[in-house]
């Protein structure tokens, strides 16, 4: 081996280590795991095949689990994309505080997600401020809060996401609206292009890569959501998702490693080919473009 490559792998074999150790190793194991029936309080574990994929699509729970997660990535998304991209092109202006309104739409994304769950979660109880903001427009809250009513739970927790999440988004949409030239906006101006044909026809075009990455980190981070729900809710009022099935069956009561890790990587696969159908689908319209 040559003195370079030598040193180099000399230089990384921390991060393999590391990787190797805490990443690769797990992912190997666990999916060993899934088709085990290894329990974490029960000594010794058999070879069961498939019977745990068969259990889980046959049990309700890990179905509920999926539809909430289905739910959750496809109503936060769409509304998260469209306002941070709204905000980026809002605070992409020059207009005095412009700075003041960048910080301020960015705090929430790095704020503790604990901290924020327990704030929203006084605010949707009964009594609390949104219940006070509903009644002012003349409709009527959940009796018992929006946190505890099985027809608003859910979407309280995604709305709670999506006004977190934004300003992360809004930072990297204003990142991809820096990289765009001038240049391509004066030659649109001299040409008589308005203002909306030049978001569509310069600015959205541009933003393609940007918009693809975001769609991409933006659905597994909510397939994964999690947090949110152990705060809020434990899962209860139809709002449990596929993370928290994982966690409740390998970490809670029964332990079931096995099974939790079949759970996993049924949801692994989602996120993949979900990953993989938004980049043939941003290529066959960036080809339309």
């Amino acid at each position: 081996m040559k003195r370079p490559a030598c040193t180099g792998l000399v230089l990384s074999s921390p991060w393999i280590a590391v990787f190797l150790l805490f990443w690769a190793f797990p992912l190997v194991y666990s999916l060993y795991m899934g088709f085990t029936d290894y329990r974490l309080l029960v000594k010794g574990y058999s070879w069961i095949g498939l019977d745990n994929y068969r259990r889980l699509f046959a049990d309700p729970d890990f179905v509920q689990s999926l539809k909430n997660t289905f739910v959750f990535v496809v109503g936060t998304i769409p509304a998260t994309t469209v306002i941070s991209l709204g905000m980026a092109l809002l605070v992409n202006r020059r207009f005095p505080g412009r700075s003041l309104f960048r910080s301020a739409f960015f705090l929430p994304s790095i704020t503790s997600m604990v901290v924020i769950a327990l704030v929203f979660t006084h605010l949707y109880e009964r009594g609390g401020y949104v219940a006070l903001l509903t009644e002012s427009v003349g409709l009527t809250p959940p009796a018992h809060g929006f946190l505890v009513s099985s027809s608003t739970a859910l979407y309280s927790i995604m709305a709670m996401d999506v006004w977190m999440s934004v300003g992360y988004y809004m930072l990297i949409f204003l990142s991809g609206l820096k990289a765009i030239p001038d240049e391509l906006y004066e030659a649109a101006e001299i040409s008589g292009a308005s203002p909306t044909r030049q978001f569509f026809s310069i600015t959205l075009p541009l933003l393609r890569p940007v918009a693809l990455f975001i769609l991409v980190i933006n659905s597994i981070k909510s397939f994964q959501v999690f947090i949110e729900i152990f705060v809020m809710t434990k899962g209860k009022f139809e709002t449990s998702t596929a993370v928290y099935f994982v966690y409740e069956k390998g970490l809670t009561t029964a332990f079931q490693i096995g099974y939790a890790c079949a759970a996993a990587y049924v949801l692994f696969v989602i996120v993949a080919v979900f990953s993989l159908l938004q980049f043939f689908l941003m290529r066959q319209r960036g080809t339309a473009w």
